[in-house]
């Protein structure tokens, strides 16, 4: 089973949407702060309804790693945001940029209980983490 099956298969654990929004703002929470410095326009995600930001760089202690930090004002969107994270920890770039984050976000049913808005908005965000992360292989 893949990673994003085993995060599918515990999201649907957790029965219904309260607890399931419930999950995702507790991920947000637990997600490492994003400095302030980092938390610039050129990292900040457009169009989204939320103020998002992310950014990559090669990881500190493997440099053929991605590493990124995130940060959003709304809870459920920061949750998402931790989400897609944690699905990059311990993956080159390619390895995320190749990940099929539709799969992830049809098996969460997300688009079915979030707004129109927001669903555009989640898309901006891997859009932005996916471009981040080509750069990062083209600088390589």
């Amino acid at each position: 089973m893949s990673q994003i099956d085993d995060l599918i298969s515990g999201f649907e654990m957790l029965g219904d949407w309260e607890h399931r929004y419930q999950y995702l703002a507790e991920l947000g929470e637990k997600l490492t702060p994003m400095p302030d410095a980092l938390r610039v326009e050129a990292n900040k995600v457009k169009p989204c309804m939320s103020q998002v930001w992310v950014y990559a760089q090669r990881d500190s202690a493997n440099p053929a790693l991605i590493h990124f930090y995130g940060d959003c004002d709304t809870s459920i969107i920061k949750g998402v945001v931790a989400l897609l994270i944690k699905l990059s920890k311990g993956k080159t770039p390619q390895e995320f940029i190749d990940l099929d984050i539709d799969h992830l976000f049809e098996g969460l049913k997300l688009a079915e209980h979030l707004s129109p808005n927001r669903h555009v908005g989640i898309y901006a965000i891997v859009d932005v983490m996916k471009s981040q992360a080509s750069q990062l292989l083209e600088a390589a």
